[in-house]
């Protein structure tokens, strides 16, 4: 069985990390790379960026602090945002970034994921996937921080999406995220159970509950949490050895150099 793998989420814009509620209602935290070292200290496993705005200009920005955590953070980052041809990827895996997220892009072309797959390799292409319940019980794909809709069925796209050479799905519940009132377990326990690629719940962590009561019902690959650990509400320790003492396969972390 895989290691259950904690990320770090980190909205920027500009040169901020910034938080919201359901992606709105965006609030200035601090500066990226000290937020990138501090988890990094702390034992997170991976790290993810996400360019908010994803415009060129703000995406320099971004690619800027992706070369500066690098300098002193030795674990997976993944960045996400703005990326619509394989120039952004090549120049944002050269800036140090070992996979990327990829949403907007792929909705609107879905065969991009097949280049940067075959360009890069299946364990670079991060299928980002931003999800809204509807009437029915069934959810919808959004995009642009869940305010433009597809049409598109999650279950759906996340299949596609695997097929056309995804490697992995971040699934984020615009319902839930921002929230800190648990996750939407039922999403992810579909998504997950629909693929073979490993999934990253992300959207509504507020405490270890939900976090015991995700893995246990759900079945997900990995968690992308930022409210929790921005605000402090949980250290990064707090939540491995909560994990481990539900006999969840964690990494084993040594002193930080």
């Amino acid at each position: 069985m895989r290691n259950f793998r904690l990320i770090a989420r980190l909205d920027v814009k500009g040169r901020n990390v910034v938080k919201g509620i359901q992606l709105e209602g965006l609030r200035k935290m601090g500066n990226p790379n000290e937020y990138a070292k501090k988890y990094y200290r702390d034992g997170i496993d991976e790290i993810l960026y996400m360019d908010i705005v994803a415009s060129l200009y703000e995406r320099g920005n971004l690619l800027d602090i992706v070369r500066e955590t690098t300098r002193d953070v030795f674990i997976p980052i993944t960045v996400g945002g703005g990326l619509r041809t394989l120039d952004d990827v090549t120049a944002t895996l050269r800036a140090g970034a070992d996979k990327i997220a990829i949403n907007t892009a792929a909705i609107k072309r879905p065969q991009i994921i097949r280049e940067i797959s075959e360009a890069f390799g299946a364990q670079c292409v991060v299928l980002s996937i931003e999800a809204k319940r509807e009437a029915g019980g069934r959810w919808s794909v959004y995009y642009d921080n869940g305010r433009e809709k597809t049409g598109m069925d999650v279950l759906e796209w996340a299949q596609q999406g695997c097929s056309l050479g995804a490697g992995e799905i971040l699934l984020t519940s615009v319902d839930q995220e921002g929230t800190a009132q648990g996750f939407d377990q039922e999403l992810v326990r579909t998504v997950a159970a629909a693929v073979s690629v490993p999934v990253i719940a992300c959207g509504g962590m507020g405490n270890l509950g939900h976090l015991d009561e995700l893995v246990r019902r759900a079945r997900p690959d990995a968690v992308a949490m930022a409210h929790v650990l921005h605000y402090g509400k949980l250290t990064v320790p707090d939540i491995r050895a909560s994990l481990r003492s539900g006999n969840v396969p964690v990494r084993s972390v040594p002193p930080c150099p």
